[in-house]
């Protein structure tokens, strides 16, 4: 008689996002060691009873260091420019330990919002210093037994303009920044302030994330510089660009040809639906734009697209959870989606950033770490329709959070 794998843990009736049903999942050391619809094993047992089972969600861009700021400033920006200059403003003052207190109740909430993988924007620049990088850096390292969280360093308010910039950003990635990030908008010399962010990128091999096209006015933009460089340096599938509202505000013959570019050069686009819906469209006096990006579409023309956080509580977007799943059921509402493209929302927090990111790692797939969230609902769908609430996490195996059902008691 053969024996029985050895589990540390099971769990039992999982749904997940593949068509085969209610199945078990064994874990063992962390890693997921066997997937079946029947696992005859004696180990600690946990039954989920037909809920859906996630890997978790994956947050590809948000900005923990300027977190939390309501109170600090006011919050009447007419623009993204008012919003850069009202945080610039405060950076000066900002210590490690304020940033990672910040930093860390985002980070916490985000946990039990089912977010299990992570990349924050951190602000490298003469007002901030390295301060706010040395804060994130500790997060990650305290974070790690729940999230694994990657750090991008970019220069917020322009590089070629900014003396000191370019010094620090090359001691953030001397020291070990994961990704590196670009505003070319903010800058005087946009072109030159990419190609400084593609020539480092090269230089430490590393991915690229840029804040591109944050505005209406497609009558300009440095899309096509961005698509320009990553051909060149043979960058595909390792570039992303953020908000690229203009492509909201594009005619459908120009979309399609952005659309095509895009996806020819293998650039990603993160849609961040808060911020964007929050300042885009705010000089009109009536029929204002939405202002957001339709990732959807996007994914549909071969671009590979993610809808994410960003901004929680400050001067760009003055509300926010961290809750990746609040965010997709925002961008299906504000994009119009309809039942039959529920699950394309749900790729956008899930699947399609983890590729984003180059997670090779993620999935539940057996041989993959032991990340798994559980959501009080049963399918992709209801994910998106209820925002169910996420009922328990395990990182690597291990319970990391647990929520309750609500009870109801009836006269």
């Amino acid at each position: 008689m053969s024996a029985k794998p050895a589990f540390d843990l099971v769990f039992r009736n999982a749904v997940t996002r593949a068509p085969a049903g209610a199945v078990d999942i064994g874990i063992a050391n962390g890693t997921i060691a066997a997937i079946a619809p029947h696992l005859a094993c004696e180990a600690v047992e946990i039954d989920l009873g037909g809920r859906l089972t996630l890997p978790g969600f994956v947050d590809s861009h948000i900005h923990l260091d300027k977190a939390c700021l309501l109170g600090r400033c006011g919050h009447d920006h007419a623009s993204v420019a008012d919003a850069i200059r009202a945080v610039a403003a405060m950076k000066r003052d900002f210590t490690v330990e304020d940033v990672h207190a910040r930093g860390a109740k985002v980070i916490e909430r985000a946990i039990t919002a089912g977010t299990t993988r992570m990349r924050t924007h951190v602000e490298i620049d003469p007002r901030i210093g390295l301060r706010g990088y040395q804060a994130v850096k500790a997060l990650k390292r305290d974070y790690a037994w729940a999230l694994d969280l990657s750090l991008c360093v970019f220069p917020q308010e322009g590089l070629t303009n900014d003396p000191g910039a370019d010094e620090l950003l090359v001691a953030a990635l001397r020291d070990g920044a994961d990704v590196i990030g670009g505003c070319p908008y903010a800058d005087t010399d946009p072109n030159a302030h990419i190609t400084r962010i593609f020539d480092l990128a090269q230089e430490f091999d590393l991915d690229v994330d840029l804040h591109l096209d944050f505005d209406l006015d497609p009558s300009w933009s440095h899309m096509e510089e961005v698509c320009r460089q990553t051909e060149r340096r043979n960058y595909h599938g390792r570039v992303a660009i953020g908000h690229a509202t203009k492509l909201s505000a594009l005619p459908p013959d120009s979309l399609k040809a952005a659309t095509g570019r895009l996806a020819k050069a293998g650039v990603a686009v993160t849609v961040l639906p808060a911020t964007d819906l929050y300042l885009m469209g705010r000089d009109a006096t009536h029929n204002t734009p939405r202002g957001l990006t339709l990732a959807h579409r996007l994914v549909a023309g071969g671009v590979l697209c993610s809808v994410a956080t960003n901004n929680v509580q400050n001067p760009f977007t003055p509300f926010g959870d961290a809750s990746l799943l609040r965010m997709a059921n925002l961008y299906a509402n504000a994009a119009q989606v309809g039942i039959s493209e529920f699950e394309a929302c749900l790729d956008l927090v899930t699947d399609l950033p983890a590729r984003l990111m180059n997670l090779g790692d993620y999935g539940i797939a057996v041989g993959n770490p032991a990340d798994i969230v559980v959501l009080d609902t049963d399918s992709g769908p209801g994910a998106i329709a209820e925002l169910p609430d996420v009922l328990m996490g395990f990182k690597r195996g291990r319970k990391v959070f647990e929520r309750q059902r609500p009870t109801l008691f009836r006269p």
